[in-house]
């Protein structure tokens, strides 16, 4: 009995929302979505680091919102009707992130979720959690934290 309890820790199922950016799939943790925005107004902010598209206004709530594209190291893109806004929470930190188009809600357990290999590009391993092989093709699965705790987030 002690063993079946065990296997099912081990065999946890988390929920991911997908996305596509660049024509590859990502994931990120249901746990710190707060909601998908169709492509909404966004402000520029004068100054702001490239990444940052600008800001917008939720219910009275102003959200920064990141290209993550550009975040990750992928070329720009000029948005469109397809793109949405994922807004995240963190800790004490709400962000938009902008991402070409949002799938669906994937069930993954643990055991299926693999270790990012070394692509040799730091600064988009960096914000990688892991990697799921799943209908032959890779969702690579982004730590929402580390997306957001950069420099920038810790002088504002």
């Amino acid at each position: 009995m002690a063993e079946e309890q065990i296997e099912s820790v081990d065999d946890a199922i988390s929920q991911w929302v997908t996305f596509t950016l660049d024509d590859e799939a990502y994931g990120i943790n249901v746990m710190q979505v707060q909601e998908v925005l169709s492509m909404p107004e966004i402000t520029p902010v004068p100054g702001a680091p490239s990444h940052i598209m600008g800001i917008i206004n939720l219910r009275g709530h102003v959200v920064t919102v990141i290209d993550t594209r550009l975040r990750l190291g992928i070329g720009p893109k000029t948005p469109d009707a397809s793109n949405r806004v994922i807004v995240i929470e963190t800790d004490d930190q709400i962000a938009g992130i902008l991402v070409d188009s949002v799938a669906e809600v994937a069930n993954i357990g643990d055991a299926q979720i693999e270790t990012a290999p070394d692509v040799g590009n730091q600064e988009c391993a960096h914000y990688i959690h892991g990697v799921v092989s799943r209908d032959n093709m890779l969702l690579i699965l982004l730590d929402s934290i580390r997306l957001l705790a950069a420099q920038e987030w810790a002088q504002r």
